[in-house]
């Protein structure tokens, strides 16, 4: 299998995506009263979540009909990241398109995402396709699964709409990577596995400039380092490896000391970073080392990386 080159533009050595949960986000009347506006300069992306694949948007920053769930107008998230941008010049703001909640991708509308993205100020996208039924099989060695030509096409759909210096990012599956070679049997079973295979081994890997990793929910025999060992195989630019504030539904649940020590092994590797899913989540129950909030986790990714900023906390 031959790995997909490096991205002809260039990311942060070390990436720190963070999604913002736009549906806690709390009522604003201006862009600098919004949580968005305040994030600390160790975040390299954001990405505002969820944009619908098939949204409805005409212009004017008119938010209904796009997915995004900010309880105050257009006009105040365009501001909100204006001055984000204007505190941290070098961060990408990303709207984060599809999700578990949003389908519609056989309506996806280009034109009309990358008309939000210039209207809003932002960056670029974050594609986060999840299929239901990926449908993969191993023939010969090789996976190959249903979903490998759209995901493949809607790739080259948004870059063609959104160019460089523009951005385009991927979420991949937990196990995305997984079902050949040396991670042919890869733990755990899942008919995502591979799924990601068939984009980052084709000609348009190249439109890609971000790769993050949903590293999480996957279940207790999953192992976060030899996915991202997985992926690191057939993507050679940015890669950040996910992390989730709410506890997952089978699988231990990510503490400080954890986080410390997952990040740590991956720091030998220049273009290895971290996914936080999501800004804004709270966690049940009381907060401590061992049941960290968003706040708590970008902190620790922060310090761990060696990022810069991190005596800013998140909102």
């Amino acid at each position: 299998m031959m790995p997909a080159p490096a991205p002809a533009r260039t990311e942060p050595a070390r990436p720190f995506l963070a999604y913002h949960a736009s549906w806690y986000e709390p009522p604003a009347s201006s862009g600098e009263a919004t949580t968005l506006a305040r994030l600390p300069g160790s975040i390299t992306h954001v990405a505002l979540a969820f944009v619908k694949p098939d949204l409805a948007y005409a212009g004017d920053l008119a938010l209904e009909g796009t997915g995004l769930q900010y309880r105050f107008a257009g006009t105040v998230l365009k501001q909100a990241i204006a001055a984000l941008k204007a505190r941290h010049r070098q961060i990408r703001v990303l709207l984060a398109v599809g999700g578990a909640s949003y389908g519609g991708w056989d309506r996806l509308d280009p034109a009309a995402l990358a008309r939000l993205v210039r209207d809003l100020g932002a960056d670029g996208v974050d594609i986060d396709f999840e299929p239901a039924q990926p449908a993969c099989l191993t023939l010969a060695g090789r996976v190959r699964c249903a979903s490998d030509a759209d995901w493949i096409s809607h790739v080259r759909r948004l870059r063609e709409a959104l160019p460089r210096p523009l951005v385009v990012s991927v979420a991949g599956w937990s196990v995305g990577a997984y079902g050949e070679g040396a991670f042919a049997n890869a733990p755990p079973v899942s008919p995502w596995r591979g799924s990601m295979l068939a984009l980052l081994r084709a000609p348009e890997a190249a439109m890609i400039d971000l790769v993050s990793i949903m590293s999480y929910d996957a279940g207790p025999a999953y192992r976060p380092l030899e996915a991202l060992r997985a992926y690191r195989q057939v993507w050679k630019g940015p890669l950040a490896l996910g992390i989730a504030v709410l506890p997952p539904t089978d699988g231990p649940r990510v503490t400080l000391a954890g986080t410390a020590t997952l990040l740590t092994a991956l720091k030998p590797d220049p273009l290895a970073g971290a996914m936080l899913y999501a800004l804004n989540l709270t966690p049940p129950g009381p907060p401590g080392p061992d049941n960290p909030d968003a706040r708590a986790l970008a902190s620790a990714i922060c310090i761990t990386l060696d990022l810069a900023g991190c005596g800013t906390p998140a909102p």
